[in-house]
């Protein structure tokens, strides 16, 4: 499996910068003015993790294999999106297949820079978002409740759904995201959205993109962010979209020199994938060998033969046991030989939860 992540925020506050920062890639095209992006744009990037460049300068491998992060940015949206303003809500159907969606919120002042609205106010640009968003999920809803109940005449045992469908649908008529829906543990609650994927059901990153002064100080803006974050029991990055893109080309060691004299331990996207990874209750566990050195991403708290699975479905069926290695002991001992001379590969069942960073082999037979 992989994160993926899709980018929204209103016209022009500098998703399209971030995409291609994000994605070390100029394959979004950015400029200053509203509708700048027209179809979606995806990408694939590596997960940047030291330890997997770690693992393969001891291991020396033919290859060197990241986990990835699928990026998909969409049109800005405005007020109105769902009834066809600007380029109405086309294609949030793009987005509503990834399991994270990034909020890019312009929290810089700059009379250059056109905003859509004439004034830079986060909290406003937010709420207009997600008005559209819970509207988009209105009509997704609608649109199935409404097929239920034509069926329902034939199949009485659809009418819990139905229920459920027409309650969340109150909910969200009050302007309520999905994700706060109260009768949401209930089981036909719960297959309903599963189903339907709605977008205000995901988890949330508000992304505060700011000025090069804004890295090292935050203003009123990125205060404003942080704290309707916080409330809400979100996740919250702060990004300098432009520096970001200073950053495209440049060595790993230029990069960090680079961060460092903005005071900036990390890029933008290693901020966004850690915190996307922990929203979303990820971590990463990895193989070791000379063909490759590789890293698998996997739910927090999923047994070794889930993990295996990854891998490939055959890995999980005939799922033998796994030997495993500490990430800090394979560190610290400096090969799987040496780790097993060491006593610090150990063997596991079925039942063991793979932790993150741990090195496994996995034997099975089908």
């Amino acid at each position: 499996m992989s994160l993926s992540i899709g980018i929204v925020g209103l016209p022009n506050v500098g998703k399209s910068t971030i995409f291609n920062a994000l994605t070390r890639a100029q394959n979004a095209e950015s400029a200053n003015y509203p509708f700048c992006t027209i179809e979606p744009n995806k990408a694939v990037t590596p997960v940047p993790d030291a330890r997997l460049i770690k693992l393969s300068e001891l291991v020396k491998p033919q290859k060197i294999v990241h986990a990835t992060v699928d990026f998909v940015d969409i049109a800005g949206l405005v007020k109105g999106a769902s009834q066809g303003e600007g380029l109405g809500n086309k294609f949030l159907a793009n987005i509503r297949e990834t399991q994270a969606i990034l909020h890019v919120v312009r929290c810089f002042e700059n009379d250059d820079v056109i905003h859509v609205s004439g004034t830079v106010d986060p909290l406003r640009d937010i709420e207009t978002i997600e008005t559209e968003l819970i509207l988009a999920d209105m009509q997704t809803l609608e649109n199935r409740v409404d097929r239920l109940e034509k069926q329902v005449k034939g199949d009485k045992t659809l009418k819990p759904l139905i229920d459920a469908g027409r309650a969340l649908l109150a909910h969200l008529e009050k302007g309520e995201p999905a994700a706060s829906f109260p009768g949401r543990d209930d089981e036909r609650a719960r297959e309903l959205m599963r189903e339907v994927r709605l977008l205000t059901d995901k988890p949330f990153i508000y992304c505060a993109n700011v000025d090069d002064a804004g890295l090292t100080e935050d203003n009123e803006h990125v205060n404003a962010v942080r704290t309707l974050a916080e409330s809400r029991g979100a996740q919250f990055v702060k990004v300098a979209a432009k520096v970001e893109e200073e950053l495209i080309g440049l060595s790993d060691a230029e990069a960090k020199e680079f961060l460092e004299s903005y005071g900036a331990a990390e890029s933008g996207l290693g901020q966004i994938i850690r915190t996307g990874y922990h929203a979303l209750g990820l971590i990463s566990y990895f193989t070791a060998g000379e063909k490759e050195v590789r890293a698998w991403t996997v739910t927090r708290g999923a047994k070794a033969p889930q993990a295996a699975g990854v891998i490939h479905t055959d890995f999980e069926r005939g799922f033998i046991r796994a030997e495993v290695i500490a990430y800090d002991d394979y560190v610290k001992h400096g090969s799987e030989a040496a780790c097993r001379t060491a006593g610090v590969l150990r063997t596991e069942g079925k039942e063991y939860v793979v932790r993150d960073g741990d090195v496994v082999h996995f034997l099975f037979n089908v």
